[in-house]
């Protein structure tokens, strides 16, 4: 009998060499199996290769990650990336409609970074392709001269939405300080999303899904990065676990129920 909820976490398709490979960050796998205290299973990027609904049977959640690559503009009518921007065709292939299925099935989604922006885009919002050159914006970008530890440290405040999911996970507090490592961000907020936090500058950071049959949390952030030495990363990865075990009790109810049906 599974005693751990089985957690999707979505792949990059990346080049190693001459082979094209589908890999994540051990940050990920170990805040999942740590943090959420689920069973991690890495997803490729093979779009619809791979059913959606045979994944969605088969995970208890998923997580879509942060990258170094970012959403293709055209899925969000955005102009043309500047030159030298990595894109993951394969991943954007996956990613868009498999966080869409999910949602709707009910099936628990966590979502960070590139994932955050791939939930705004999936349900219609727009994004800045570089933060730092819009009037009014505060420069988002970590310096990748520095070493990880200083990179992924905390680096400003979000204000926190009264009564938001989120807030809820921080313990009622208004604020919380977050790390930084992100060129793009929100622009215009997707229909049937609610923003959970905001910087200083307005730009958004964190957001849920209002109609959402499960978790649906999307943030800006690395929560991943050494979630057991922060409160509220903690908060978000056992409420996300919990979520997926949810999920698995619901799946095996059912099952059962088929069974004894026939």
């Amino acid at each position: 009998m599974q005693t751990r909820p089985l957690v999707g976490i979505i792949a990059d398709r990346t080049m190693m060499g001459s082979h094209p490979s589908h890999v994540t960050g051990e940050k990920y796998i170990a805040a999942i199996v740590d943090g959420s205290d689920a069973l991690a299973l890495l997803l490729p990027a093979l779009g619809t290769r791979q059913a959606f609904s045979d994944v969605l049977a088969t995970v208890d959640g998923l997580l879509f990650t942060g990258s170094y690559s970012n959403v293709e503009p055209h899925h969000y009518g955005g102009d043309t990336s500047a030159p030298g921007t990595l894109h993951d065709a394969a991943r954007d292939a996956t990613t868009l409609p498999l966080m869409r299925a999910a949602i709707e099935a009910g099936v628990p989604v966590l979502a960070i970074c590139r994932g955050f922006q791939e939930m705004n885009v999936v349900f219609g919002g727009t994004l800045h392709q570089s933060v730092h050159a819009v009037d009014g914006l505060n420069d988002h970008r970590e310096n990748k001269d520095d070493e990880l530890a200083l990179q992924y440290a905390p680096s400003h405040s979000i204000r926190l939405t009264k009564g938001g999911l989120l807030q809820r996970l921080a313990s009622g507090a208004n604020e919380a300080r977050v790390n930084s490592l992100h060129g793009q961000g929100v622009e215009r907020l997707g229909v049937g999303l609610t923003a959970e936090a905001v910087a200083s500058d307005g730009l958004i950071e964190a957001m849920s899904v209002k109609e959402a049959r499960a978790f649906a949390l999307g943030v800006q952030w690395h929560p991943e990065w050494k979630h057991a030495d922060d409160a509220l990363s903690t908060a978000i990865f056992q409420a996300f676990g919990a979520a997926c075990r949810d999920r698995m009790r619901i799946k095996a109810g059912l099952a059962a129920a088929s069974a004894a049906a026939t």
